[in-house]
């Protein structure tokens, strides 16, 4: 996964840390049990996100263990668990087996290939368990696939297909809150998926590869820096302001520390990087 999705944990107040840190290891042990090792290897924090949203909105009954793990063997960790744990690891391997599917395809990666056909069976009991959520990533990776071989200018359209699937797989259930729990999830989808373009602009551009980013550069490149990062603030102040109408109490400080600090780390990071590297050229 990409893991923009992430706490600022400086921000973040201790016990809030130990409680996202416990729905993370719960999440962990879940996909260990669900499936094994290799459904451990697939944790995300932007699964981790989904779990604490919908536990903060629904509020289901929650059991707490200490464990051991490998990562942690000294000290026993707290893990916390609900009915909702379940349905963000099996997310998590809908997604983790397409992008595997996909970084084969196009990049012919041979742990993509070795990944996915291990993740093969597990997907198709899932495609039939939840067909909304896996339909509806199944036909916007397709179109996603087709608007970037023909390397389409239209933003909201290519980023729009990321958000489409991610906003079903946040509408846990067909009811009141589904179309809010949806807008939610499609502009944080259209973010990531931007952020990811705006992370892989240098690499893109060695391979040849579709890069939105790089297409508007080259339409506007005095303004371009500008003009992204004002696209990036507009979705995540989209999604905020969803997550604001929800009636969401518990652990809201710890989602409003990821959708207003957290996300924009790996942002400040790239930024950073790249002006060091400007700064470095110009010393030359």
């Amino acid at each position: 996964m990409f893991g923009y999705i992430c706490i600022n944990q400086p921000e973040l107040k201790v016990k809030d840390y130990e409680a996202y840190r416990g729905y993370y290891c719960g999440l962990c042990h879940e996909l260990k049990k669900r499936y094994g090792r290799i459904g451990q290897m697939l944790l995300s924090y932007d699964m981790t996100f989904l779990v604490i949203l919908l536990t903060g909105l629904y509020e289901p009954e929650e059991s707490r263990e200490y464990h051991r793990c490998i990562p942690h063997p000294v000290r026993k960790h707290m893990q916390i668990q609900n009915e909702i744990t379940g349905y963000a690891a099996d997310m998590n391997v809908l997604l983790s087996y397409r992008k595997a599917l996909d970084d084969w395809k196009d990049e012919g990666s041979r742990r993509g290939r070795a990944l996915a056909a291990s993740l093969k069976r597990n997907y198709n009991k899932l495609q039939d368990r939840y067909p909304r959520q896996a339909g509806s990533l199944e036909e916007s990776l397709e179109l996603l696939s087709e608007a970037e071989k023909t390397f389409s200018e239209d933003i909201d359209y290519v980023a729009g297909l990321s958000g489409r699937f991610l906003g079903e797989m946040f509408a846990w259930k067909e009811d009141e809150w589904q179309r809010e729990l949806y807008d939610m999830g499609f502009f944080l989808g259209k973010f990531i998926y931007l952020m990811d373009a705006w992370e892989d602009m240098e690499k893109d551009q060695k391979k040849g590869n579709y890069n939105i980013f790089l297409l508007r550069k080259k339409m506007n490149p005095e303004h371009f820096a500008e003009d992204a990062e004002t696209i990036l603030v507009d979705m995540m102040s989209q999604c905020s302001g969803t997550f604001e109408r929800l009636p969401v109490l518990y652990r809201a400080d710890i989602l409003r520390n990821i959708l207003y600090s957290g996300v924009w780390g790996r942002y400040c990071t790239v930024q950073e990087r790249r002006k060091k590297e400007e700064k470095d050229e110009r010393s030359i």
